[in-house]
């Protein structure tokens, strides 16, 4: 049994310990897996190479990917996909393990379509895969974002200004939420609740007459607008909110640095998932985790889908800022 892995798209923290947990997990059953490099991109140029222990250890704790990303428009084509079958086959590999994000498992569905023998892996900053209630990295890039925040914060307070902070997530606003909330901000903007710059004022405002030496405002970089026109919207009403309003875009801040401990045990455990449900024959699926256990979710299911956020935790945020 050959089983290939790959990582694509966005990298996220914890990338490293799920390719070392499939490598080992495949390995421990006699298999031989195979890297592919640089994703998907690597899949259709035939990018392989056998992997074994070694060539995963000291891994667990690094940020990144051993195995490289990258974006893959050819992918989206009739025949990009044919010439990723046609590498499988030419490389007599058995089934291929896809970790990576909303993008990089609608790939693996429509390799699945076609007869390949797929597992997905959980895995994105975002944390926007159904079927999973935390994803690989998300953890870890809010742990990054709240630091910053509370960096911001001192120096928000030491001058009596609103610090306006942009969070990555797309069209998620799972890191902006849960960073505001983590964060105690007075307001959390998020694509999935509409919101007008009149309430984000009067939410500032209404902290400056209570005698606050600072405002925070968290931002996901999906809201339609983005952070800058905010910013500067907010700037012109300056009268209306009180506090001189400046901005901080956290950006690929987020993505760096050493995964925390629960998203090397969550990689760790979904990572050897995909293994054993390629070992129990089932593939076309994605793992994850839900309710503290490694879970299967049809591919089909996932694709094109995103998971909401719990929208009273942004009446929560606001309560608790007080």
């Amino acid at each position: 049994m050959r089983v290939a892995v790959l990582t694509s798209g966005g990298d996220a923290p914890g990338m490293n310990a799920a390719i070392r947990a499939v490598v080992r997990s495949a390995l421990e059953r006699g298999w031989q897996p195979v890297g592919v490099a640089d994703g998907y991109e690597g899949l259709i140029n035939g990018s392989f190479r056998e992997l074994n222990d070694r060539d995963v250890g000291g891994i667990i704790q690094k940020g990144g990917t051993l195995l490289g990303s990258a974006r893959c428009p050819e992918l989206h084509t009739d025949a990009g996909l044919q010439q990723a079958i046609a590498r499988l086959g030419a490389a007599e590999i058995d089934a291929l393990v896809v970790i990576g994000g909303n993008g990089s498992q609608a790939g693996a569905n429509e390799l699945s379509k076609r007869g390949a023998k797929v597992v997905g892996v959980a895995s994105t900053i975002d944390n926007d895969l159904i079927g999973c209630d935390l994803t690989i990295g998300a953890t870890t890039a809010l742990d990054i974002a709240l630091e910053a925040i509370d960096r911001l914060k001192v120096t928000a307070s030491s001058h009596h200004r609103a610090f306006l902070v942009e969070v990555m997530g797309r069209d998620c606003g799972y890191l902006a939420l849960m960073a505001g909330l983590a964060g105690g901000a007075e307001a959390v903007l998020i694509p999935e609740v509409p919101c007008t710059v009149s309430s984000v004022a009067a939410a500032v405002h209404q902290a400056y007459r209570r005698g606050k030496s600072h405002a925070l405002i968290v931002v996901a970089e999906g809201v339609p607008g983005g952070a800058t026109q905010l910013a500067d919207r907010l700037t012109a009403v300056q009268d209306e909110v009180g506090f001189d309003v400046r901005l901080t875009r956290i950006g690929h801040v987020q993505r760096g640095g050493a995964p925390g401990a629960f998203d090397r045990i969550l990689a760790s455990r979904t990572g050897a998932g995909a293994v054993a449900a390629l070992a129990g024959g089932r593939h076309g699926v994605m793992v994850g985790i839900d309710c503290g256990v490694i879970t299967e979710t049809p591919l089909a299911s996932v694709t094109g889908k995103l998971k909401h956020v719990d929208a009273a935790l942004l009446d929560l945020s606001r309560v608790l800022s007080r």
